[in-house]
Formats: structure tokens, C-alpha cells, sequence
């Protein structure tokens, strides 16, 4: 919906244009994993009158968050959850291609972590026969008390 012309949209639809263009895409760009979005901070910014329900229920919308990539993971607020006070916190879906960075794998900071470990071939054999035997030694003496 980023490409569409707000002045033909209706007023749910500026209001999803309007979170898409100054919450969600700088969200991705900064690489956060969430957004929250407080109504009366999107009410006050359109300019909209006593339309709270109305922002509200846009942002509660599947379509909108099928087609931004989002999920709808938390709303707090007072009860109805129709208030200048309700928070909307959308989840970025993992591998979403508008991420400009992939997450990290975290096993690649594991890669190279025993380098220096066994310099010569046959060392990590001995190593471990080492340890069998030091556990077989300890596990004896704990079945023999």
C-alpha cells in the first residue's frame, strides 16, 4: 500500500498508510524486531476527529498484517481497546525479504571456537579416551559409596 495515493484512500486505509510509512518501514530499516504503535499518536498525526475506533480497528485488521509482514502480538490498553491510549505492538514475521538484515545465525559464532584445540591428528582420539577413562573412574567410585 506504500505506493498508493492517500488522497483517494478512505480514512481506515490512510490510517494503515500512515503506520506502514512512518512506523514499519523505519522499524525494518533500524533491523528492530517489533513496533508499537500508540492510536492516539496516529489520531492526532492524521488529524481525524473522534475517529479512535476507527484507528484502532485498522490496525487490528489480518489483511493489514498479511500484506505488511507483521503479526499482531500484543494490544494493551483499557478494556474496549478502543482508546487514544491503546498500544499496537506488530511482530516482524522472521524472513520477511523487505528486512535489510538477515538475522545473524547465532552457530556462526561458533565456528572456529576449538582451532587451536588438537594441533596434531590422532590428538582429539587420545583426548578422548582420556575422558572415558576419567568418567568411568568417577562414575565407579560413585555406584561403589
Amino acid at each position: 500500500m506504500s505506493n498508493a495515493n492517500p488522497e483517494i484512500l478512505s480514512e481506515s486505509d490512510k490510517v494503515r498508510h500512515y503506520v506502514e510509512v512512518h512506523y514499519l518501514e523505519p522499524a525494518r530499516k533500524r533491523g528492530d524486531r517489533a513496533v508499537t504503535v500508540v492510536a492516539g499518536d496516529i489520531h492526532r498525526a492524521l488529524g481525524l476527529v473522534n475517529r479512535v475506533p476507527l484507528v484502532c480497528s485498522s490496525l487490528k485488521l489480518r489483511r493489514f498484517h498479511e500484506a505488511n509482514h507483521v503479526v499482531l502480538s500484543d494490544v494493551s490498553g483499557p478494556r474496549s481497546k478502543l482508546s487514544t491510549t491503546a498500544r499496537f505492538t506488530f511482530t516482524f514475521v522472521p524472513g520477511d525479504a523487505r528486512q535489510t538484515e538477515k538475522p545473524r545465525n547465532p552457530f556462526w559464532d561458533l565456528r572456529g571456537i576449538a582451532k587451536g584445540l588438537f594441533e596434531k591428528p590422532g590428538d582429539w582420539e587420545a583426548s578422548i579416551r582420556k575422558d572415558r577413562e576419567e568418567m568411568t573412574e568417577a562414575c565407579d567410585k560413585l555406584w561403589r559409596r
